[in-house]
């Protein structure tokens, strides 16, 4: 059974050997890490190798993409083109180590693997340099931060041949950043508003003020209530409710229902002000997540919806009117008044 597996794979890798020889008479490239690449002068066929990469490809071109990092959940389809949800599964790098599938990878025949550059490399550049030896070139994004998306968008544009497309996500992306930015600056520290992200169906893991995780939660000008450095990309950090207690923030952003539906019974979490005040936030996440898990260009929309909860007065927006706005825009989906209640009241 080993043979012509070996074998399969052997063949595949020198099928994209002799496609590299082509490649190379393509055009160089400077990625956002500085690494110059060769790619073929049209780009036709793309893998990422991460899901932010894939949402973004998704907003960008979905034609492009040649397979995904992730099984599609059922509730979501109805939000995505149906060609989006038949693409084949061919695994990721996660900020995990976890491996992709190489062999899945080679008989998709991409032109190009976008990649994230983690801040500290590790199983990306390591999957990078098995897709070089295997002919493939791999492009690093940089989208360790909100703010670098629309660097990002207009650097897949120049690379894709989407200008003009990438153009139209960028100034929203810019434009997001600036007004809330805007609407939240100057508030004296005792007057932000405190916030806890729980995460876990206990709600007893989150996240440091410095997490990409949770970078909406700065871009808001809220205060996290638990400082300090992230200590690495994986995140969900374990704590106990002693300190959840101590820490009393004002609010609580939600990953998962179980949680947010039981806490407001639990006897335990009732002398947090959050929770006696009922300001425990249910994150969006159709068909992508709103806030994080993975960290995407949905956090734009995410953005304006956790600015306008914690400051409605010094941000005050029609969050229907923006959730449709951002789904047609982005994802090509006109959103129903039903759509809109599904999403967000989830």
């Amino acid at each position: 059974m080993k043979g012509p597996h070996m074998l399969r794979t052997l063949l595949l890798t020198l099928l994209f050997a002799v496609s590299s020889l082509s490649a190379a008479q393509g055009r160089e490239i400077i990625d956002m890490t500085g690494r110059r690449v060769t790619v073929p002068d049209t780009i036709r066929r793309v893998f990422t190798g991460s899901p932010p990469a894939t949402y973004m490809l998704y907003a960008l071109d979905p034609s492009l993409l040649v397979g995904v990092n992730f099984t599609i959940k059922a509730e979501d389809r109805r939000f995505l083109r149906p060609e989006f949800t038949r693409l084949p599964v061919a695994g990721g790098v996660f900020g995990q180590g976890r491996n992709i599938n190489l062999e899945a990878l080679l008989a998709l025949k991409p032109d190009v693997v976008l990649m994230w550059a983690w801040k500290d490399g590790g199983a990306g550049n390591k999957l990078a340099e098995r897709l070089h030896k295997s002919g493939i070139a791999t492009v690093f994004l940089d989208l360790d931060s909100l703010e670098n998306y629309p660097k990002a968008f207009t650097f897949l544009g120049d690379l894709l041949g989407r200008r003009e497309r990438a153009r139209r996500l960028a100034d929203y992306a810019r434009d997001t950043l600036r007004t809330v930015a805007a609407a939240t600056a100057g508030i004296p520290d005792q007057e932000r508003v405190s916030v806890y992200y729980a995460e876990g169906t206990d709600g007893l893991a989150t996240e440091r003020e410095t997490s990409v995780h949770a970078e909406v939660i700065r871009l808001a000008n809220g205060r996290n209530v638990h400082r300090g450095a992230a200590l690495d990309h994986a995140g969900m950090e374990k704590v106990n409710l002693e300190q959840v207690l101590l820490y009393n923030p004002q609010a609580i952003v939600v990953q998962e229902r179980i949680f947010r539906d039981s806490v407001t019974h639990d006897k335990r979490w009732q002398s947090i002000g959050a929770v006696r005040n009922g300001q425990v936030w249910l994150v969006p996440r159709t068909p992508f997540n709103w806030f994080d898990r993975p960290p995407s260009f949905m956090r734009l929309l995410g953005l304006k919806w956790f600015a306008n909860r914690l400051y409605p007065k010094r941000y005050p927006i029609n969050m229907a009117k923006e959730t449709k706005e951002f789904y047609r825009l982005f994802l090509g989906v006109e959103l129903s008044d039903r759509d809109l209640r599904e999403i967000l009241q989830r």
